[in-house]
């Protein structure tokens, strides 16, 4: 066994993980650039990716690409709380999913262990109209009590990014794709059956908690075109203030931003309070605003991140202003394009530019600025 002993063994050290079964080449990269950054910030060395078969000699900081899951897991590396990761640890891998947010269609539905229905309970009212469910015959009954409020959204709960997703207007729509389900994967991790929305914003809230710093945001994300022309995740801009969701609500935001914080954070709390062994140091969260199918204004959290994403590049930039002395709001921007032909503009930071074998010629950077006290 190599042993990776220093001087300085007491002191935590800085490591990356791949944790997740597809890791594109470009996030990689990138991870490796914030893991450094969040070294940096901490006062701590960075040593590259995580080797199980290395004998650091010191505790580390992880930042792994997926949300941990196992608490034993967990601790085998050493987790033992928030200031151990940027992430986040779940006691089964259903609790990282979308899964979790709605109710089962009764209350002796097939699920899986660990399935807490007073976490569904706590965030009804922060939710949209919805069922989780693991049969086709849950997944039936689900869309029939819902179709008669409107259109249905079927969301694959493996898939990211809206991929995969179907609008459901009818009984015999809903037949037909359940008929293309995956029974095993249904069964495995489930399946969500939301009402669907029209004219949507989608706004991300969030929090950072590292052991110098907590800071607060809401955003709105945008879309860009990939290289071959589908609609994809564009970045996200983000209004970040120092200190928690608390400091969030105290700020002067505008009305539709205020019930996302709020929805957000009654998710996030009731996570905190009823997944035993959880616990993350980089919370997300999606929510959708928009009209329903019998024209009634809707908003609710769609679904959850505790790990490393795409919104990451201008938190931990952020970070940085705050810890350079700023005080006040910050504003923070992703930004991701694809083709060699596009620009980043002047003062932006670069996180990557280049050809990546899965996605093409992309290219991700992050802007910052300070705007102190000012409205």
């Amino acid at each position: 066994m190599i042993n990776a002993d220093t001087p300085q063994a007491a002191r935590k050290a800085v490591v990356t993980l791949a944790s997740r079964t597809r890791e594109p080449q470009h996030e990689a990269v990138i991870h490796e650039q914030l893991a450094r950054k969040l070294a940096a910030l901490q006062g701590l060395d960075f040593l590259g990716a995580f080797d199980p078969d290395v004998h650091y000699g010191r505790p580390l900081y992880f930042v792994p690409s997926g949300t941990l899951v196992g608490t034993d897991e967990a601790r085998k590396l050493g987790l033992e709380d928030e200031h151990d990761l940027f992430g986040g640890v779940v006691p089964q891998a259903f609790v990282e999913t979308k899964v979790i947010t709605h109710p089962l269609v009764r209350p002796d539905a097939d699920a899986p262990f660990g399935w807490s229905r007073d976490f569904v309970e706590r965030v009804k009212g922060s939710v949209l109209p919805g069922y989780s469910v693991f049969t086709l015959a849950d997944a039936r009954e689900a869309g029939r009590r819902l179709l008669p409020e409107g259109p249905v959204r079927l969301k694959p709960v493996g898939a990211t990014g809206g991929r995969g997703q179907e609008r459901i207007d009818n009984e015999q729509a809903l037949d037909q794709a359940l008929e293309r389900i995956d029974v095993t994967e249904l069964e495995r991790r489930g399946l969500v059956l939301e009402a669907n929305l029209e004219h949507v914003t989608t706004f991300s809230v969030g929090q950072v908690r590292t052991a110098v710093r907590t800071l607060s945001y809401y955003g709105t994300q945008r879309l860009t075109s990939d290289n071959s022309g589908a609609t994809v995740y564009g970045g996200s801009d983000l209004f970040v203030v120092d200190g928690g969701f608390d400091a969030l609500l105290a700020a002067d935001l505008p009305e539709r931003a205020r019930l996302a914080v709020a929805q957000a954070q009654e998710y996030d709390a009731a996570a905190s309070a009823c997944f035993r062994g959880f616990f993350a140091s980089r919370r997300n969260y999606d929510i959708a605003q928009g009209i329903d199918g019998r024209g009634r204004a809707c908003s609710g959290v769609l679904e959850q991140s505790w790990r490393i994403g795409g919104a990451s590049g201008a938190e931990i930039a952020a970070l940085e202003v705050l810890m350079s002395g700023a005080s006040g709001q910050i504003r923070a921007s992703t930004v991701e394009v694809y083709g060699e032909h596009q620009q980043t503009p002047v003062g932006a930071i670069v996180l990557f530019r280049g050809e990546d074998p899965e996605v093409g010629f992309i290219t991700k950077y992050v802007t910052v600025e300070d705007h102190g006290n000012s409205e």
